[in-house]
């Protein structure tokens, strides 16, 4: 009978010790350089947004006072005023925010708790993360072909929410979705032991529940609406608009829509750059408290199961 060899036991040992060492050395160092690269990015955006944030501010130091929100638009810069812009603005939104919660909500409840497991359900689910992707130009051209001009509104403060509430709607979906998503199973199967129906379930447990989470998601959806620009240019907003709105058919102007337009004839007068600047920090300033708006919702009322 040959003899077998024999195997050092501690040289072996030592082998796997290094190898391992070396390894986790390894994923120390990458871990390490993955930090130091990431924190770097975040100092670099920071930077950049600091320096446009001074380069807005100081720009419209001396032009955002209250004449400029109280006056209406003109040709002169120094008798430009936003205030039709701030009001077409907020007709805009008036219209996108119901659409949009109305229609985004009650997808999200048959989708999760109405249409079961099915074919049609992916399908859906699919189309709706598609279209979350989509650039939003698409959806201009989508409302001036419907919109516009098959339902004959022009570039009414109709036309451009149902356009704007098109290019929100699947952000609305997929945060309302999730949120039904995370109400705990049980707060369900407690509601039908007590007898209560689907319907009155969904009512009074599962949307209450979900309620912070979908109102999260829809104001962060609404702060995107009110900047985009892109869509309400291809509706062919006008550039200026010296009656205010009084009404949803009526022609308007929005802030990103004027910021867009006062930047574009900086090459013809220099101050409309200022103009420019005191707009966006209006915007700035809608957008941050609608942000905050959403944050305090979320920390206030959000309830752990």
């Amino acid at each position: 009978m040959k003899n077998l060899p024999s195997y050092n036991v501690n040289e072996k040992l030592r082998i796997e010790s290094d190898t391992y060492k070396k390894r986790t050395n390894r994923r120390v160092a990458i871990d390490k350089f993955a930090r130091k690269l990431f924190s770097l990015s975040i100092l670099f955006a920071i930077i950049v947004l600091c320096l446009l944030l001074y380069r807005i501010i100081s720009q419209s130091i001396g032009w955002l006072d209250g004449q400029f929100l109280t006056g209406n638009l003109s040709i002169n810069p120094i008798k430009a005023g936003i205030k039709g812009v701030i009001i077409g603005s907020v007709l805009l939104m008036l219209v996108v925010i119901p659409v949009t919660l109305i229609l985004g909500v009650a997808t999200a409840i048959y989708l999760e708790e109405f249409a079961g497991k099915s074919k049609i359900k992916s399908i859906i689910n699919t189309n709706i993360s598609n279209l979350a992707s989509v650039p939003s130009v698409i959806f201009g051209l989508l409302g001036l072909t419907v919109f516009s001009r098959l339902f004959n509104l022009g570039s009414s403060i109709l036309a451009g929410g149902l356009t704007l509430s098109l290019l929100v709607l699947p952000i609305v979906v997929v945060a309302s979705q999730e949120a039904i998503r995370a109400v705990p199973g049980y707060l369900r199967d407690a509601s039908y032991a007590i007898g209560a129906s689907k319907w009155t379930t969904i009512k009074r447990v599962v949307l209450p529940a979900s309620l912070p989470g979908i109102l999260t998601g829809s104001i962060l959806a609404m702060s995107r609406a009110i900047g985009e620009t892109a869509p309400l240019v291809v509706l062919g907003i006008p550039t200026l608009i010296l009656k205010i709105p009084n009404s949803l058919l009526d022609n308007f102007t929005a802030l990103p829509i004027q910021i867009y337009y006062w930047t574009l004839d900086t090459v013809l007068t220099a101050e409309y750059a200022n103009l420019a600047a005191a707009t966006i920090v209006v915007l700035l300033v809608l957008l941050f408290l609608m942000n905050s708006i959403a944050i305090f919702i979320r920390n206030k009322f959000q309830k752990r199961y």
